[in-house]
């Protein structure tokens, strides 16, 4: 691996290492480049449940095998087989993907980072970008695809690391009934239902209803429910034209987990010879900060979709979507602050309250053209179209009563036990949830409210050149036009009272991708793509920690640039996938606070990496999906950091220059496997791994390495019943699966089993 550490790498070089790698297999698998170039599909028992050939986004003008980007594609059977009840829970099962914490902007919820940088924002339901922070289900989702890499030209203003496409269930013209019965420990209790009816014979219905509670094993006070239902009606299943309208509604409540704070290390002062070493506390597992009479979260989504496709000719297709689309994220939860020293030096903690009562509706349009066609002897497969969007989001906090501090010292300081047995503050061990903290507590939303317009128009167009059987051309190209406007309301509730704030950021960015694939025979591809990124100011539209303010409204996109060289075969009569890429990243304009403490387009930011991958059958009874995931995230140039005061700043060059992201393990890897013992009975078992993760720039604070095992039995009763036992976390190991903070990292679930009964009719 000594090639992926070398920092000046050319294309070249990448080139002959990756067909290099390749050789073999294209010797053992496939025939020569000069062969006629055949398909051969094998089916057997259980089929290629955890193959997918091709993405459900007609972005993607061609198979996965030959796209040049790396993509990862969760099937419905591996989300079921590992026992997944939400997104987090499902890429799991994707290396280079880590979840953070809620933290300084960042609110509870999906907060994934891919390849190292922020993609909160970059979700996607059936192409059309899914806005408002939330934490989002699967019971209702056909298939999961992870696009890696710069991902603007897909999805228009996006982080450099790529983004999630949740493909939805729709009708479709057969019967079936499908339902399933879970129970388990930690109060585990799950049922969904998904059933499908024809029309007569040009139109059907589908409907997946879910209803779930559970608690957290190991983290005692940890609860939630949620229930959804997602009904969806197509008409024209036997026509040129063909509507689906779909609903989609869920609903959450949940006691936020406030996780462990670290052992706050001190650089310097009367204070460092107790310095901590940058983990987590050291206190028991079950441990809760948080209090039960104030700590709350209650989400609501709804979604409504109408997917209209006309067939204008073979070979080439309209489509036109419309959605409209309301997400609610109300919470206030713990975050067991260790920044004004209590944990160190007096044993205690402040119980900082973060609250928010947010709402943003969207609403989007998307038209486009899909086809093929062969001129001058060149195939061509493209697809060309537009969108326009509109999301509003209105964010507020609430206003606490008795207040944030501690009612004795009326600080955020816990300097005695007498002090920290008092609402905001606790003892490090055996803090009471039950402490009567909301004693004449009057919830009521703060009048400091914000309001977040954006509004975004874009073209793009996207084409597989075929020159001929070894050689293809895949390129895309997307302008977007993007405005974003924030306003604040005066507050003259608090002293002193603060004004109004107005902040507006205006951009237009294009960007594209190109990549070249050869084919050394039909079940392989050898490729080397480039693309970029543009993430303007307030990307996040408000619900995040890329928000629009004053300072950086006028600064212009940051814009990542990415090198890709990789290969995909498929061996084993075509059911299973192999990839192999590496890559390089660079952000040159990254927003930074300058010389002067202004913010400026002036920093440099660098992930290196190599990932590699496998899904789909080894045997008829053997299946496997998993991958793994080499990250080197460094930060180039981090600008400037006051070292005096507010009134009397004093600029020095950042020190963090060369420390690694935040949030991003230098390896991890996971990997799902099941086998067929006997007809009817399978069993499986997982492994995921990950280095340790940073908590901060500074590189000061991480949760350390951990290895994480499941395993699962499933057995068919008869045709229409079948049973699966979920074991996860099977060696109840104790670690850490959220950080991305400078307080706290949360604390991953126990030992836990599920059984649960599927009926299929």
């Amino acid at each position: 691996m000594s090639y992926i550490k070398s920092r000046k790498h050319t294309p070249a070089t990448l080139a002959a290492i990756a067909a290099t790698l390749a050789m073999p297999v294209a010797h053992a698998d496939a025939p020569a480049p000069e062969q006629k170039m055949q398909e051969v599909i094998v089916t057997g028992q259980n089929g290629n449940d955890f193959q997918v050939k091709k993405s459900a986004s007609d972005k993607f003008t061609t198979t996965l095998l030959d796209t040049p980007k790396a993509v990862t594609v969760i099937p419905t059977e591996v989300i079921s087989q590992t026992g997944a009840t939400s997104l987090t829970d499902a890429l799991r099962t994707v290396p280079g993907i880590t979840v953070g914490a809620a933290e300084g902007g960042q609110p509870v919820g999906d907060n994934l980072l891919i390849r190292g940088y922020n993609a909160q924002t970059d979700t996607y339901i059936d192409g059309i970008r899914d806005t408002g922070s939330q934490s989002r289900e699967i019971f209702s989702l056909e298939q999961i695809e992870v696009v890696k890499g710069p991902n603007s030209a897909y999805g228009g203003r996006s982080s450099a690391g790529g983004g999630v496409n949740l493909v939805s269930k729709t009708a479709k013209a057969e019967n079936f009934a499908n339902a399933s019965v879970g129970i388990g420990s930690a109060q585990y209790r799950r049922a969904t239902a998904d059933v499908n009816r024809t029309i007569g014979d040009n139109a059907a219905v589908r409907l997946n209803v879910m209803a779930h509670e559970n608690h957290v094993a190991g983290r005692d006070e940890i609860h939630g429910d949620r229930w959804g239902i997602a009904p969806t009606v197509t008409f024209g299943l036997a026509g040129p034209t063909k509507a689906t309208l779909s609903y989609y509604h869920m609903e959450s409540s949940e006691l936020p987990d406030s996780g462990i704070p670290f052992n706050n290390p001190f650089t310097s002062g009367a204070n460092v010879a107790k310095n901590g070493n940058g983990t987590p506390m050291s206190v028991p597992r079950n441990t809760f900060y948080g209090l039960l009479e104030r700590d709350f979260r209650d989400t609501q989504s709804d979604i409504g979709t109408i997917d209209i496709k006309h067939d204008v000719r073979p070979g080439l297709t309209f489509r036109n979507v419309t959605r409209f689309s309301k997400t609610e994220n109300n919470y206030i939860y713990t975050q067991p602050d260790d920044s004004k020293g209590n944990v160190v030096l007096y044993g205690t903690l402040w119980r900082r309250g973060a609250s928010r009562a947010a709402q943003t509706e969207a609403l989007a349009n998307a038209s486009s053209l899909t086809g093929d066609f062969t001129a001058a002897g060149i195939k061509h497969s493209f697809t060309a179209g537009m969108e326009i969007g509109r999301e509003v989001t209105d964010r507020s906090t609430y206003v606490f009563t008795p207040g944030n501090n501690n009612p004795l010292t009326k600080t955020s300081t816990c300097p005695t036990s007498g002090a920290a047995t008092l609402y905001n503050c606790t003892t490090l061990i055996n803090p009471n949830p039950h402490d009567p903290w909301s004693v004449g507590q009057v919830r009521s939303v703060s009048p400091a409210a914000t309001n977040v317009h954006t509004n975004t128009r874009s073209v793009y167009g996207f084409d597989t050149i075929e020159f001929n059987p070894q050689w293809l051309l895949n390129v895309g190209l997307r302008w977007d036009d993007y405005r974003s406007a924030l306003f604040t309301q005066a507050n003259t509730s608090v002293t002193p009272a603060t004004a109004a704030v107005r902040a507006e950021n205006k951009a237009n960015f294009t960007n594209y991708q190109a990549g070249v694939v050869y084919k050394p025979a039909a079940n392989s591809s050898i490729y080397l793509s480039y693309g970029t990124s543009s993430t303007p100011a307030g990307n996040d539209g408000g619900e995040g920690t890329d928000g629009l303010t004053v300072a950086v409204q006028d600064l212009k996109p940051q814009e990542s640039k990415n090198w890709e060289l990789g290969t995909k075969w498929e061996v084993s009569a075509r059911r299973l996938s192999l990839s192999a890429a590496i890559f390089e990243s660079k952000m040159n304009n990254a927003r930074i606070t300058g010389p002067n403490g202004t913010s400026q387009n002036a920093g440099k930011k660098n992930v290196r990496g190599a990932e590699f991958g496998v899904s789909g059958a080894i045997t008829n009874n053997w299946q496997v999906f998993g991958g793994a995931t080499w990250l080197d995230a460094e930060v180039g140039d981090n600008g400037y950091t006051n070292t005096g005061t507010t009134a009397a700043p004093v600029w020095v060059k950042s020190p963090f220059d060369g420390n690694q992201f935040p949030g991003v393990p230098k390896t991890s890897a996971s990997v799902w496997t099941s086998y067929t013992v006997l007809p009817g009975l399978t069993i499986g078992g997982g492994v995921n791994y990950s280095a340790k993760i940073w908590a901060n720039i500074n590189n000061t604070k991480h949760v350390p390495a951990y290895t994480r095992f499941d395993a699962m039995a499933s057995y068919d009763v008869n045709k229409n019943i079948s049973l699966q036992l979920n074991v996860q976390n099977l060696t109840d190991k104790f670690y850490f699966d959220k950080s991305v903070s400078n307080h706290y990292a949360q604390v991953a679930a126990g030992r836990s089993a599920t059984l649960t009964a599927n009926f299929r009719y």
